[in-house]
């Protein structure tokens, strides 16, 4: 029986996605909204801006590439969500658009700039917004959303939301979401879906561990670790500034309160015992 690896992986999503062009351009023609498909491409690289120390260290891009008609795609993998990733996508798109200037030379040679990001969390947390799990986003008139700015384009991907609707559906939008979804080292069997199409049943071979040296498998180890050790730290961060946050909130209650007895003439020592606060800061009020 094969042994699967998890295809959201730093090491796995590169060696299907930043090694294989034509797996490539099928994920980006089927999630994207392109007027025209990429037909071709080629992979750019070099990073766009440095890694940051102790900042988002797994959010490097994972592919970039540009296609025949000059149009280039960033296609990244993120395990959580943060409002500096999003930052950093928006980043890393304006500076692909922007480099563009050495080689064009002129404003209007400029290329359209895509950004695909698939997240490994839910990051639209309203109800209105419960089973969207597909975000487009582009520069638009507010009042005119028909009138637009072309040059940059993002979208967002939340992956937990995604749950298939029929799951003998064959487009290729929803049979990568079930690869990049469904496969993991607790996969004992591929669905038969994936496997009857010939570009994800090539995915999936490439997802068994036998097809990885030892260095690689102590690499893709030492990832699923570092995420998990980030993901703790960063659940830490929150719970300490909730914990911080509804201490301030407390105190503002108080000092509210404090103000409202002061101007009733209630007495400092009164007041002082019925909020907690001190004398001190009940007269600075």
């Amino acid at each position: 029986m094969a042994h699967y690896l998890d295809p959201k992986n730093d090491l796995t999503f590169k060696r299907v996605f930043g090694e294989h062009k034509h797996l490539c351009m099928s994920l980006i023609n089927s999630m994207l909204p392109l007027e025209k498909p990429v037909a071709s491409i080629e992979y750019q690289t070099g990073e766009l801006i440095p890694e940051l120390a102790n900042v988002l260290r797994h959010t490097v891009v994972d592919v970039r590439c540009t296609d025949e008609d000059g149009r280039q795609f960033i296609v990244e993998m993120q395990m959580y969500w943060t409002d500096s990733f999003r930052s950093r996508v928006l980043l890393n798109a304006s500076k692909a658009y922007v480099r563009q200037l050495d080689k064009a030379g002129k404003f209007e040679l400029l290329h359209p700039v895509y950004a695909l990001s698939f997240v490994n969390d839910t990051f639209e947390k309203t109800p209105e917004m419960a089973n969207e799990y597909w975000h487009h986003y582009k520069i638009v008139n507010i009042k005119d959303t028909g009138k637009q700015i072309r040059g940059l384009e993002f979208v967002f991907v939340e992956l937990p939301k995604f749950h298939p609707q029929n799951r003998a559906e064959k487009k290729l939008r929803d049979l990568w979401l079930r690869f990049l979804t469904e496969i993991n080292e607790s996969t004992e069997e591929i669905p038969c879906e994936l496997l009857d199409n010939k570009l994800i049943c090539e995915a999936v071979g490439y997802m068994e561990s036998a097809a990885y040296t030892k260095e690689q498998l102590f690499t893709y180890d030492k990832w699923k670790i570092d995420i998990m050790t980030e993901k703790s730290a960063l659940s830490d961060a929150r719970g300490e500034g909730l914990k911080e946050g509804l201490k301030e909130g407390k105190r503002e209650e108080k000092t509210e309160i404090a103000l409202n007895m002061l101007r009733k003439g209630i007495s400092v020592d009164d007041i002082s015992e019925m909020t907690g606060l001190s004398k001190e800061q009940i007269e600075k009020l």
